[in-house]
């Protein structure tokens, strides 16, 4: 132990003399949160709203502060002909037409049914369908109220559904994405800076030194581990910090339980980096292979974006050996759910046997350069 003490006291100097080591560790972290945390956003918020009113009555404009004051829409234009209309939509200037046809007052007053018309530039279709959404819940709102003020509870019927969304009632989707940007942040930047140590080593021509010295293979990538974990799981709980900060997440379940299972995942992620550097042979390789082995597999097969339940067969399968799967559900089970260790101890035996087979494939690697 004392061997490995040593080990990390030296790696932690070079990691204090290397800028490129500290920025990656550090600041690309809590850089990477912002930007993503805030450029990515299923919750679509501004959208340009063109009005072509041919009632021009106090119910139509009832109906237009309906959609402008529920915070989605925000009025763009008032448009009074067709090819007006079609001039914003082609310039992306509006993203919905609301039409609202004549008469419209005085057939509500009459109690017909009246349709409005409603426009939406598809170009992207996953927008498109959102906004129509929004807009569809915005007319049944009003028709409802309206229903409501002319006292026709008969038109009320007998059973209805009242949706009650546990953890997050605003179905916000920062909540959603949050904790997966942090297990995304910590497993790039653990993997990556680590993936660099030991092929820095090579370069520099200074492993032969190691190798001379009265030093296991054990005891090296202990040393190795050491420094960058303890760097890597205060900028981890930084990020927590900064998002609980600037995104609202919240923080219902115990921060000793949140604080090991950043640390197992750390340690798997650190390791991982161990066994990449003892691969490759210069900088430029380990750090592609470590951008490919925590990239990809982070964001795509973790659960982060895509459900898991919806992927092939055998693309879930492979989902199994991903570390930022298991984190992701224990980590959003923490945070969000207060959930305790009876919950997610599933999910940490998963992680601690992940860092325990990547450190061991480490130390069997540099054990055979060793000899």
């Amino acid at each position: 132990m004392r061997k490995a003490l040593a080990v990390g006291r030296k790696e932690l100097r070079q990691i204090a003399r290397d800028r490129r080591t500290l920025t990656i560790l550090l600041f690309v972290p809590a850089f990477f949160l912002l930007v993503y945390g805030y450029a990515l956003s299923w919750d679509i918020r501004h959208i340009a709203l063109a009005v072509e009113d041919r009632d021009l009555s106090p119910d139509s404009r009832a109906l237009v502060s309906a959609f402008v004051n529920s915070g989605y829409f925000d009025l763009a234009a008032i448009v009074d002909s067709e090819e007006e209309l079609t001039r914003l939509m082609n310039r992306n200037e509006a993203r919905v037409v609301l039409v609202v046809p004549p008469g419209m007052s005085r057939d509500l007053q009459r109690g017909r049914t009246v349709a409005v018309q409603i426009l939406l530039n598809g170009d992207n279709a996953n927008t498109a369908t959102t906004v129509m959404a929004y807009a569809r819940t915005i007319v049944q709102s009003e028709s409802v109220r309206r229903r409501v003020a002319r006292g026709e509870t008969a038109l009320v019927p007998l059973l209805t559904a009242e949706s009650r969304v546990w953890y997050n009632p605003q179905l916000r989707s920062t909540l959603f994405l949050v904790p997966g940007l942090i297990a995304y942040i910590s497993m790039i930047t653990a993997v990556v800076s680590t993936a660099l140590s030991v092929v820095r080593e090579k370069e520099r021509g200074t492993m032969e030194q190691v190798r001379m010295a009265p030093l296991n293979a054990f005891s090296f990538v202990a040393g190795k581990t050491i420094p960058y974990f303890a760097i890597s799981l205060a900028s981890a709980m930084g990020i927590v910090l900064v998002a609980m900060v600037l995104f609202g997440l919240p923080m219902r379940g115990s921060w000793l339980l949140l604080l090991a299972a950043l640390s197992l995942f750390l340690v798997g992620a650190l390791g991982l980096g161990l066994l990449i550097s003892s691969i490759a042979e210069t900088q430029q390789v380990a750090f592609q292979l470590a951008l490919l082995s925590s990239f990809l597999p982070t964001l795509m097969l973790s659960g982060f974006i895509f459900p898991i339940a919806s992927m092939p067969t055998i693309l879930r399968a492979i989902t199994y050996v991903v570390p930022a799967r298991y984190f992701l559900v224990a980590l959003r089970g923490i945070v969000l759910k207060g959930v305790g260790v009876s919950v997610v101890w599933v999910d940490f035996l998963a992680l601690s046997v992940y860092a325990a087979v990547v450190l061991t494939l480490a130390s069997i690697r540099l054990r055979r350069q060793w000899t």
